[in-house]
């Protein structure tokens, strides 16, 4: 492990609560609001462009006792300086610009993950973190479980030999169908605002809250909502936490109906300048969903509370004193906050979960370009493939930047 970086902060007092505000409080949002509430904190402030929404999670911190104000428009709640944290769970669009401004305003942030919607904009939210020496945690939780932890410290420490390959399995789709006409905003969501920096488009009930993850302006589909996770596992690793692969190839299809825009299924390879490949894969049989590690003397697959080995016995020998012991942390939430009281960094800093994200980001170009790509992971670019090199950033909708 890296030695901890450290950024000037102010003293919290041994029984000081740390202050947070909480930006989109849907479905993960109310569960960080409702997590974080059991850490301890002081929720002061609450936005969500629903107000509905909004009034539920303000109902929930005062019923807890804590003062806490609603907003509509974060930039309002980023003014006050009480607040020392933001918790940021919007849809991914708005990943960056809140995390930009928030790290800007002097806060630390909680975003969730994918970290971002495009290449440039994850660049961009670590180049404000370092900027304003800000901590800033990616809400990719598996880092903080034991068995993901497991099992990269036992491929780091050679329990496997040399690694080939990397299999990632993604869920099939989850979309509500059939799709449904156009229709006007209802009158709780402050639809503009909700679109902020994507494109212009009329108001669909199948393109928003749980379902915005199936559109390319909002997200990214699988990829980037489990492959952000598994994804993320490998390049743990792999020890490619500040770097990625060096070309990415495969093939992908997509609805036949175009009911949502994102892959139906895929099966992607990422070749990594070791040789390793990391192959993620969506509807593919020989693919179990989760990270499977394959070496020279067996393979290791882990997923969500489940880790086997073949042979068996590799996870029968302990950790010795010499292994690899990678970063620990039993809770992904209360790692954060303490990372907020230390300056150390946290256990998915904002770098790792830019470079992860990054992953996803290639692997869905390359299924809608539909061919391979020379990736260079030092200078961050597409080599030789300008359309491509191309879709590493998207423009933003007026008056919105990205700074």
């Amino acid at each position: 492990m890296a030695a901890p970086y450290f950024v000037p902060f102010r003293a919290f007092g041994a029984n000081e609560r740390i202050v947070t505000a909480h930006i989109g409080v849907g479905g993960q949002g109310g569960s960080n609001l409702n997590a974080f509430l059991g850490k301890g904190v002081s929720p002061a402030a609450i936005c969500d462009v629903d107000s509905g929404r909004l009034a539920k999670a303000v109902k929930t911190v005062t019923d807890k006792g804590h003062t806490c104000e609603g907003y509509g428009d974060y930039r309002k709640l980023l003014d006050r300086k009480d607040i020392d944290a933001v918790v940021i769970s919007t849809p991914d669009h708005w990943h960056a610009l809140t995390t930009i401004h928030a790290c800007q305003a002097g806060k630390d942030v909680y975003c969730e993950k994918p970290l971002s919607l495009t290449v440039v904009e994850g660049r961009c939210m670590v180049e404000a973190a370092r900027a304003n020496k800000r901590i800033v945690q990616t809400g990719s939780q598996q880092r903080s479980d034991d068995k993901f932890r497991l099992a990269c410290e036992l491929v780091r420490s050679g329990r496997l030999g040399k690694i080939s390959e990397v299999l990632v399995g993604l869920p099939n789709n989850n979309f509500s169908g059939p799709p449904v006409p156009d229709s006007d905003p209802p009158a709780e969501l402050d639809y503009n605002m909700w679109l902020g920096p994507a494109p212009q488009r009329p108001h669909n009930t199948k393109r928003l809250h749980y379902s915005f993850r199936f559109f390319w302006d909002y997200s990214g589909g699988q990829m980037t909502n489990f492959g952000a996770h598994h994804i993320d596992i490998a390049q743990w690793g792999l020890g490619m936490d500040a770097s990625g692969p060096i070309s990415v190839e495969g093939v992908a299809t997509f609805h036949p109906q175009k009911w949502y825009e994102v892959t139906e299924s895929c099966r992607l390879t990422h070749t990594y300048a070791s040789g390793a490949k990391l192959v993620v894969g969506q509807g593919q049989k020989d693919i179990p969903g989760g990270a499977t590690f394959i070496g020279e003397k067996g393979r290791i697959f882990v997923t969500r509370g489940k880790i086997t080995s073949d042979p068996k016995e590799l996870l029968e020998q302990p950790l010795g004193e010499n292994d690899v012991r990678l970063y620990k942390s039993a809770s992904h939430h209360a790692n954060f906050l303490d990372c907020i009281r230390s300056r150390e960094l946290p256990i998915c800093d904002v770098e790792i979960g830019h470079r992860s994200a990054t992953v996803c980001h290639l692997s869905n170009l390359v299924a809608q370009i539909g061919r391979k790509i020379v990736w260079d992971p030092v200078r961050e670019t597409i080599v030789g493939d300008d359309e491509a090199a191309a879709m590493l950033s998207r423009p933003y909708r007026t008056p919105w930047t990205l700074t």
